[in-house]
């Protein structure tokens, strides 16, 4: 498998993990000391949201703390295309666009955003060092 292909299969594991709510699964993808910031964007460029998460630990706990739960019956899916990969040895960057989709009684798309993401190969491992959600309007309502 090539290089580009595994970082990529990093945010597939990514995007899984949120939908499926799996704190330590998505916890484990970053490093000890990851950065996580979420951004939206306004009139002059981006605005940072609240306060960044801070390392793998940070990740797996606003997974499982801030992430409001499925309702019975509901699910999402974060659908991410467009990926842009770039590897220089154990250093690489992705960025991909990304449509999150509620499933209710009907399938609608409630957020659009781009992954802006910075990796390190650990031990023969991808892992997330810096990941920015850059959303495209604020999160609201009961599917953010």
């Amino acid at each position: 498998m090539s290089e580009e292909r595994k970082v990529a299969e990093v945010l597939a594991r990514y995007v899984r993990a949120t939908d499926d709510r799996n704190g330590p699964a998505q916890g484990a993808l970053f490093t000890e000391d990851a950065v996580v910031e979420v951004m939206v964007r306004s009139g002059k460029g981006y605005e940072k949201v609240g306060e960044p998460l801070i390392g793998s630990a940070g990740v797996a706990w606003a997974v499982e703390n801030l992430m409001a739960p499925h309702p019975p019956g509901g699910s999402s899916h974060h659908m991410t295309a467009d990926h842009i990969i770039e590897v220089n040895g154990d250093i690489a960057h992705l960025s991909a666009q990304v449509i999150h989709f509620s499933v209710r009684e009907e399938i609608r798309p409630v957020e659009s955003a781009y992954y802006d993401t910075d990796l390190r190969k650990i031990d023969g491992e991808w892992k997330i060092t810096h990941h920015c959600v850059l959303l495209d309007r604020p999160m609201v309502g009961p599917d953010a």
